[in-house]
């Protein structure tokens, strides 16, 4: 693992930060000062910041934010735009995300301090509830795309400016319901396993409607419930429960492909 991105893993830190840090000169990997941003290490290097040993994280919790619209799931902006790093209490500065809600987007966030625990989430298949509001019609092609899944060369409209990701393959929805349907504002429930970088605004794109709306509801076996934006909750004993069986199903799946 790069040693900036082992530092934001295990300290509250940021890329960025642990980036200046490199540079400053005061990380040591076995005994070395390292200015070398690239360099590769792992657990089995020393690595010291400020000459504090760091530690591998053993154990970890999970929780529940409801990211509210005009925050940023990232720790630190060059804009000065809020994060919800700075909403939530200094003690999760060291916490990562399950992936991402975009600036305009609402919902269930769940932030973990084991990168081990995030990665397991960010990569499997659990599902993702949201509820959606176009500024048109709901169109059988759309339906039909939801229903077939949809294969874009041109994936743009919808995603960021300045994104890098041009093209993007949708999988079929594994559910949806229609709330309202109307020519000028329709609103849909729909379900999905995959957390693509602006996936349901892209898809939506695609058929020249823009999302006015989204939020995020559940994830997995979690649920935002009643939880108010910009509040935050700890996970619940069947909650953690859950995320163990589906952290062992991984291990034992991951087993399964070596073999």
């Amino acid at each position: 693992m790069r040693l900036n991105k082992m530092i934001s893993h295990n300290t509250h830190y940021s890329r960025r930060e642990a980036d200046q840090l490199i540079k400053d000169g005061l990380v040591k990997v076995d005994g070395k000062v390292v200015d070398d941003l690239s360099v590769q290490v792992s657990f089995k290097n020393k690595i010291e910041i400020k000459g504090n040993a760091l530690f591998e994280k053993h154990g970890y919790s999970v929780i529940v934010y409801h990211k509210p619209k005009g925050e940023l799931v990232s720790k630190k902006d060059d804009r000065g735009r809020k994060t919800v790093y700075d909403s939530l209490p200094s003690k999760f500065g060291h916490y990562l995300s399950v992936g991402r809600l975009d600036f305009a987007s609402e919902g269930l966030l769940l932030l973990c301090d084991s990168p081990t625990v995030v990665s397991a989430l960010m990569h499997g298949d659990l599902e993702r509830v949201y509820y959606v509001k176009i500024n048109g019609a709901i169109t059988l092609a759309m339906e039909k795309a939801m229903q077939e899944g949809l294969k874009l060369d041109d994936a743009r409209k919808g995603g960021h400016a300045k994104s890098e990701i041009h093209s993007m393959e949708f999988a079929p929805f594994l559910a949806y319901r229609i709330i309202k349907n109307s020519p000028t504002f329709s609103t849909l429930k729909v379900t999905i396993n995959e957390g693509k970088n602006r996936e349901l605004r892209r898809f939506f794109g695609y058929f020249d409607v823009d999302v006015v709306d989204l939020k995020r509801v559940s994830y997995g076996k979690v649920d935002l419930g009643t939880l108010k934006p910009g509040k935050h909750r700890f996970f619940n004993a069947s909650e953690y429960n859950a995320l163990r069986d589906y952290l062992e199903y991984v291990k034992q799946d991951t087993k399964g492909d070596d073999q």
